[in-house]
């Protein structure tokens, strides 16, 4: 039975060594195939205004008698045809008047103003940057006076590099002149506020979790064990700060005050943004690392109203062209199976990580 229960726990070691070395293999094809195809996608534009539309004939349809339906159907029709008719007779009347507005500067005219509509599902890379530039890149040009864009927003958060790009491209649309709104539904926390912050407005669900304004680093260190085994391990660098911490070798307390002291540098780099960002924020009262949930956070200042982001994009499908842009990336199999055990495995890895860290209901 001993030896049974040794081969037994021997077999599961290799499964698992195996199927983490597949896993790896995968994710490096993943990472090879999207270096090679970066900009190998296209556009998908959806009006929202016509998919809202169709989900209320079909509820009506079902929960109405058919003439109640059809008499509702045509009524509808004729006041929208009506609506249409006055809209084109203002924007007529507007261009002829001397006090009216200018043409526009591609001979085309909107009946509305439009809102464009973003996504982004940060992880720990913020790997949603590159399909994020691509739909800006879009929408730029082709943003006109009283267009907006609001842009959905889930992330708790990554590394500094990755979420500072990410924040740097949402810029581009004030730049730009166009007001940004952020909704929040979950999380924005460190990397996904530092997003967040950028926008002219932003909006939570009430239990969103928001904030976590600090930096983290961790790392294990096996030293000892190696030492434990007799097996040398061996760094060479040329500047006495290239390396301050490791994995393998033996850390010393100037090595640990020296990657504390980027700490701090990158954290007052945070804040500083933020502070630029949102002027009437007290950055150093809410800078400490913590989260807020929604009326907290709108208490603190960190956000600016409460509400869940499809409230608010329903609620200006009745005055604005609504539009969601999504940047679809080509992938063959591949790197779709790959990008799929790589994305996993960051799941599984955050997971763990929000368990050990946020509030639970019991």
């Amino acid at each position: 039975m001993e030896f049974l229960s040794e081969l037994g726990l021997f077999v599961a070691q290799a499964v698992t060594i195996l199927v983490l070395v597949f896993l790896l293999g995968l994710g490096l094809v993943a990472i090879s195939q999207r270096q090679r195809g970066e900009h190998d996608g296209h556009i998908e534009i959806t009006k929202l205004n016509q998919r809202a539309e169709h989900v209320s004939d079909t509820l009506n349809h079902a929960i109405n008698d058919p003439q109640t339906w059809k008499a509702a159907t045509k009524a509808r029709k004729k006041t929208d045809k009506l609506k249409a008719r006055e809209r084109r007779k203002a924007l007529k009347k507007s261009a002829r008047s001397p006090r009216g507005s200018e043409p526009e500067a591609d001979g085309e005219s909107r009946e509305r103003p439009v809102l464009f509509v973003l996504n982004f599902d940060g992880d720990i890379q913020a790997s949603a940057t590159d399909n994020l530039r691509e739909e800006i890149s879009a929408i730029v040009p082709q943003l006109k006076k009283g267009d907006e864009v609001l842009l959905r927003l889930e992330s708790p958060g990554g590394v500094v590099h990755g979420y500072g790009l990410a924040a740097s491209q949402l810029r581009r649309i004030r730049d730009a002149g166009a007001p940004l709104t952020i909704c929040v539904d979950k999380v924005a926390a460190s990397g996904g506020y530092m997003m967040a912050c950028v926008a002219d407005r932003i909006v939570a669900a009430p239990f969103a979790v928001i904030g976590s304004i600090g930096v983290l680093a961790q790392l294990p260190n096996f030293h000892r064990l190696l030492k434990k085994n007799d097996i040398d391990f061996e760094l060479l660098t040329a500047g006495e700060y290239k390396r301050t911490l490791t994995l393998f070798g033996e850390n010393t307390d100037k090595g640990r005050e020296k990657f504390v002291e980027e700490l701090e540098d990158t954290h007052a780099l945070f804040k500083h943004f933020v502070k630029e960002s949102r002027p009437a924020l007290d950055v150093d009262r809410v800078a400490t690392g913590e989260v807020w949930y929604g009326q907290q956070a709108v208490d603190e200042g960190l956000i600016d109203e409460i509400a869940t982001s499809d409230s608010l994009i329903q609620s200006r499908l009745g005055e604005n062209d609504v539009f969601e842009v999504r940047f679809v990336r080509k992938r063959n199999w591949q790197e779709r199976l790959g990008l799929a055990a790589e994305a996993a495995i960051q799941r599984s890895v955050l997971r763990l990580w929000q368990y050990g860290s946020s509030r639970h209901l019991h």
